[in-house]
C-alpha cells in the first residue's frame, strides 16, 4: 500500500508527522509491526519506537494478539469526558464512599501497570489518597489482584514473576469474585477490590475501597465485599 494518503499533509515537524502516520495506519485496521511498516513506509525501528511511545500516552494500545489499536486517550481527547466508564464512576463512586466512609478508587490496567482513573474521598479523617493518574505496579494490592486475575495469560505470567501473590490467589479471586489485601501495597493500608465488566462481560477495571488497617480491620472483604460487588454491578449497568 506504501505511503499513507492522508499523511501527505506535512507539518514540517518530522517526528510529529511520522507519529500521525502511525496513528492513521492503526486507525485503518489493527496491525502488528510488519504491517505498520508497510502502511507507513517507516523503517522498522522508527515505527516500533513511535508505536511504543504512543502506547505510553494511551493513544495506541497493544492487544494480547500483539497488534496495535487506537487507545483510550483518543476518545477522552475527542469527547472531553466521553468516557462512559468515567461518567458511570462519577455517579457510583461517591455512593460507595458514603456507605463505607473510606477512600474509593477505580483502576484500569495499562500493560503491567494499573492507573487510577477515578476516586471518591471521605471529607475528613485518615484516608488512603491515590491521586487520579497515579500509576501503580501490578505486583501488590487487591486492585492489582483483580486486574491480574482477569488479564490475558501472557500479562498474567509477567505480573506473577514479580508479584507478592501467586497463581493460587488469582484462582481464588476469580472463584470468589473479589480480592482483598492487608498492608501489601502500603504499610498500614488495607483494601478490597472487585472487577468491573463491560456489556460483553469483559473485565475493564477494578473498583476498590481502601483505608487504614486499624479502622478497616484485617478482613476488609468480610466487611465491604457485598457493597463493592453492588457498586461494580451499578457501574456495569450504566455502561
Amino acid at each position: 500500500m506504501g505511503q499513507h494518503s492522508s499523511s501527505d499533509q506535512q507539518s514540517g515537524i518530522g517526528v510529529l508527522d511520522k507519529a500521525v502516520a502511525v496513528l492513521q495506519a492503526v486507525a485503518e485496521d489493527p496491525c502488528g509491526l510488519a504491517e505498520l511498516c508497510t502502511r507507513t513506509g517507516l523503517p522498522r525501528a522508527t515505527a516500533h519506537r513511535l508505536a511504543v511511545g504512543l502506547e505510553v500516552h494511551r493513544l495506541l494500545r497493544r492487544g494480547p494478539d500483539g497488534r496495535w489499536r487506537p487507545g483510550s486517550a483518543l476518545a477522552e481527547l475527542a469527547g472531553g469526558t466521553a468516557d462512559p466508564l468515567l461518567d458511570a464512576a462519577s455517579a457510583v463512586l461517591p455512593k460507595l464512599r458514603d456507605i463505607t466512609g473510606e477512600s474509593v478508587q477505580l483502576y484500569r490496567r495499562d500493560g503491567v501497570q494499573r492507573v487510577c482513573v477515578a476516586t471518591a474521598e471521605p471529607m475528613s479523617g485518615l484516608r488512603d489518597t491515590v491521586p487520579i493518574g497515579t500509576r501503580l505496579s501490578m505486583t501488590a494490592g487487591s486492585g492489582a489482584k483483580v486486574l491480574a486475575a482477569w488479564s490475558d495469560p501472557h500479562t498474567q505470567r509477567t505480573i506473577l514473576s514479580d508479584a507478592v501473590f501467586g497463581e493460587r490467589t488469582l484462582l481464588e479471586v476469580r472463584r470468589r469474585g473479589w480480592a482483598q489485601s492487608v498492608a501489601e501495597r502500603e504499610p498500614g493500608v488495607a483494601s478490597v477490590s472487585a472487577p468491573v465488566r463491560d456489556s460483553a462481560g469483559n473485565v475493564i477495571a477494578a473498583v476498590s475501597v481502601s483505608g487504614p488497617v486499624e479502622r478497616i480491620g484485617r478482613k476488609p472483604g468480610a466487611r465491604w465485599a457485598a457493597d463493592l460487588l453492588a457498586a461494580a454491578e451499578a457501574l456495569q449497568e450504566r455502561l
